[in-house]
């Protein structure tokens, strides 16, 4: 009789307490012995539900930008260049979010929301810019 008959013989009959289940299912795993999921669509299930919180904000934020974005171009494209700051507001436009900020050499700062941009003029009143180098930068 070998050493460690028992031991495999008790690990035979046990097969299930060494089997692995799958992490988002719960099935059994039947093949390499590293695998985590039993399917592709299990492992994806997975990965979204770990992610759903960060992919949430930064889906959230992407659409913020681009509602911002959108009411600059419309407004640059009917060629209102000198807006009040109400229009904005009206439109749904959030100052909180933008892409980047330029100082010009005269020292005006313009807030832009990728390509399209704002600087105040006065309290109540901001230039819309086009700022054509955004491309460029890429």
């Amino acid at each position: 009789m070998y050493p460690f008959e028992n031991d495999f013989l008790y690990l035979y009959q046990n097969i299930s307490a060494v089997e692995k289940k799958c992490l988002d299912c719960g099935d059994i795993i039947r093949g390499r012995t590293d695998k985590k999921f039993c399917s592709d669509q299990c492992r994806n299930n997975y990965n979204n539900r770990l992610n759903r919180d960060s992919n949430n904000y930064v889906r959230n934020v992407h659409g913020l930008l681009r509602k911002n974005r959108r009411i600059l171009a419309d407004l640059y494209n009917e060629g209102k260049l000198k807006v009040h700051k109400d229009v904005l507001f009206a439109l749904g436009y959030n100052f909180s979010f933008f892409t980047h900020i330029i100082e010009t050499s005269d020292g005006r700062k313009f807030n832009f929301c990728f390509e399209y941009g704002y600087t105040e003029i006065t309290k109540d009143f901001l230039e819309l810019r086009h700022n054509n180098q955004y491309i460029e930068y890429q």
